[in-house]
């Protein structure tokens, strides 16, 4: 999964086509329209108020994973119009380990290129800034990284692992009956004995050790301020699910779900649930406080309710704002099946 979606050379975010939208292989919020990042961006300017009202200096906001860069351009559009005071002692640091995506972002993002930089990694930001004061973000990155695919055997009693292997010439999946202690504990941790002895063989459950690795190491470089994903995912009591049973390891391409994950890498997205059960411990293990969990709907309705009393987006919203956030927010769209969570650390 790593190498098909990741591989300098070869990898699905690579690849010069556009990948995302209507014309794409998945849609995300940003692809709607502004009104999700100017919501977004008038919650982050409040928080950023809190902190140049505790403490003077420079602030950040970092985002993860910015594909091709229209999110930072729709935070940043929104700060220049209605905050342009801030720009000043405002960085907006992008955290891209491609070059080639560094590029594409460069390239629609000229007009805020003086209050941009871009860091390879986590360790790269930290030696150009140090720790981070003010906001850490991503939409939907969690959800591509690597999992492990653990499957329960009834007549076993007992959890096996599928790996990649080539199976007549060609990836197929091999089973190893020794998945690691690390696993094995979790699984005895989230996975009542009531429940496993009801689970119907073959039962699909996966682990992101890479996901929690990834909000640790970003609430590890939070010095003071706030951590903030979006993504679609489950808590621990959605974890075991009867329809559920192969797992949500999908493929997708032009928008449907493909039945092998395996076939064609590099050529569709791979993505799965996020655990935020798990995520949110991995925050609270690293000293972050949980701020906010909840489904997307909710989450930017509270920020549209900040941002209308405002005033900052003019006399009103107008039909296509109304469109875009119906569609943000609706249970068959963004609203419910997209989750937010919110860790921060102030003290």
């Amino acid at each position: 999964m790593q190498l098909a979606l990741y591989c300098p050379v070869y990898g699905y975010y690579e690849r010069d086509a556009d990948t995302v939208g209507r014309a794409g292989d998945y849609q995300t919020s940003v692809c709607v329209g502004p009104v999700f990042g100017e919501l977004l961006a008038r919650r982050v300017v409040g928080w950023l108020d809190q902190l140049r009202q505790d403490e003077a200096g420079d602030l950040q906001l970092v985002e993860a994973g910015a594909h091709d860069g229209r999110l930072a351009g729709d935070l940043l559009g929104y700060i220049q119009r209605n905050r342009s005071d801030w720009l000043g002692s405002l960085h907006y640091d992008i955290l891209e380990p491609s070059v080639a995506r560094q590029e594409r972002q460069r390239a629609g993002l000229v007009s805020f290129l003086p209050h941009l930089r871009w860091h390879s990694s986590w360790d790269a930001l930290q030696r150009a800034a140090g720790g981070v004061r003010g906001v850490i973000f991503s939409n939907e990155l969690l959800d591509a990284q690597p999992v492990h695919r653990l499957v329960w055997d009834r007549a076993r009693s007992a959890w096996f692992e599928w790996r990649v292997g080539i199976v007549q010439e060609q990836f197929g999946w091999v089973r190893s009956d020794a998945p690691t202690t690390e696993f094995v504990q979790e699984l005895a941790r989230c996975v009542p004995p009531a429940i496993g002895s009801v689970l119907p063989d073959g039962y699909v459950v996966e682990l992101s050790p890479a996901a929690e690795h990834w909000w640790k190491t970003a609430g590890g470089a939070l010095r003071r301020g706030w951590l903030l994903t979006f993504d679609y995912g489950f808590d621990d009591d959605a974890a075991f699910l009867p329809e559920r049973t192969g797992g949500t390891l999908r493929g997708y391409r032009r928008h449907r779900v493909v039945a092998d994950v395996l076939e064609d890498p590099g050529a569709q997205d791979l993505t799965a649930h996020v655990h935020f059960g798990r995520i949110r411990r991995a925050g609270e293990a690293v000293g972050l406080r949980t701020d906010f969990y909840g489904e997307q709907g909710r989450f930017l309705t509270q920020c549209a309710a900040d941002f209308l009393r405002s005033g900052e987006g003019g006399p009103g919203p107008d039909a296509a704002w109304l469109r875009q956030f119906k569609t943000l927010i609706h249970p068959d769209h963004f609203g419910r099946s997209f989750r937010a969570l919110v860790q921060s650390r102030l003290e």
